[in-house]
């Protein structure tokens, strides 16, 4: 059984029967190079049994189906789907608030920032904020009278 066919060695029944048990029992499914070898040893004895062997896998494999997912797992697999979208575009509406509100505080911190670094340090002797003073000067009882 081990002599050579011409185009390559013969078939053995160790690689008959492992290509038999990943490929199948039907010659036409195995890869193109093993098939004329195949042949010619499946019209042995052994050949056949193995192939025989095969062949009921084949069939059991090939009578098995898969029955239709009911309605009642369709509507579930649907309602689950619903509530994670729902749960999802809530998580992106408070990471956008989120955001918005860290925006915020860095440009607060970022003006904080500004005005400490841009506001000469005025000496405390120099001018004392009292409750006339005004941004454009002192509004006091003098200064009213003046301008009239």
């Amino acid at each position: 059984m081990a002599e050579d066919i011409e185009d390559g060695p013969a078939m053995d029944v160790k690689r008959f029967a492992a290509l038999a048990e990943a490929y199948g029992g039907d010659l036409r499914r195995w890869p193109q190079a093993e098939r004329e070898a195949a042949s010619a040893f499946a019209s042995s004895e052994t050949g056949q049994a193995i192939s025989r062997k095969a062949g009921t896998l084949d069939a059991l494999l090939d009578s098995y189906s898969v029955p239709h997912p009911g309605r009642a797992l369709h509507d579930s697999i649907l309602q689950v789907a619903d509530r994670h979208i729902v749960r999802r575009r809530r998580q992106r509406f408070w990471w956008l608030g989120l955001g918005l509100a860290g925006i915020g505080l860095a440009g607060a911190i970022a003006g904080l920032a500004l005005v400490t670094v841009v506001t000469p340090e005025v000496p405390p002797d120099h001018y004392v904020l009292d409750a006339n003073a005004t941004a454009f000067g002192d509004a006091g009882p003098d200064t009213i009278e003046e301008d009239l």
